[in-house]
């Protein structure tokens, strides 16, 4: 008798650390994901405060494309201030390349340090976003596998694990987000 209750006793400690175990490790696979949606949050407000500064640049040598420059802070205002919505942000892409072929247009603007300089930035915001993206969707992977993996599957919806979403791009967007701003100098 007292050689069952050892064994029901040492039965039920192996399932309290296999559960910890899983538990604490659907948690690290959990703020993985967390931080990559902070990520592309983060990338995407460095995106944001650079474009007042790209339209002030802009304004110096073609102050009279009114209707361009209203578009970009308008679109920056939209998908600066609401929910990260996939169709605020491309609204955003199409008027800031609107904005930048507008270095075609004029010249001197093309030709200016600042202009470039902010060009470049943006290049790299852009280049850092779409790391960011395929960070998140390989820790959601992650997560997602680790949660449906033998023996976490048992565990991880009583324990409150969900399924977590790839960053995922609507029809409008395919394409566009995540390729490299057209730069021309």
């Amino acid at each position: 008798m007292e050689v069952v209750a050892i064994v029901l006793i040492a039965l039920v400690v192996l399932l309290a650390l296999v559960v910890i175990g899983i538990y604490n490790r659907l948690v690290g696979l959990r703020q993985s994901v967390n931080q990559g949606v902070a990520d592309i949050d983060a990338q995407l407000r460095q995106r944001h405060d650079l474009i007042p500064n790209l339209v002030e640049t802009v304004k110096g040598y073609a102050g009279h494309e009114k209707e361009t420059l209203d578009a970009v802070i308008s679109a920056r205002n939209q998908a600066a201030n609401g929910p990260i919505s996939s169709g605020d942000e491309q609204g955003l892409r199409v008027a800031l390349d609107r904005l930048l072929a507008l270095g075609e247009a004029y010249p001197d603007l093309k030709a200016s340090a600042n202009f470039q300089e902010l060009q470049r930035e943006l290049t790299h915001v852009e280049d850092k976003l779409a790391a960011a993206r395929r960070a998140l969707n390989a820790a959601v992977s992650r997560y997602n596998t680790g949660r449906e993996s033998f023996p976490a599957v048992l565990f991880a919806g009583p324990l409150g694990f969900q399924e977590a979403d790839f960053h995922r791009l609507d029809d409008s967007e395919k394409g566009v987000v995540d390729a490299v701003p057209k730069v021309g100098f």
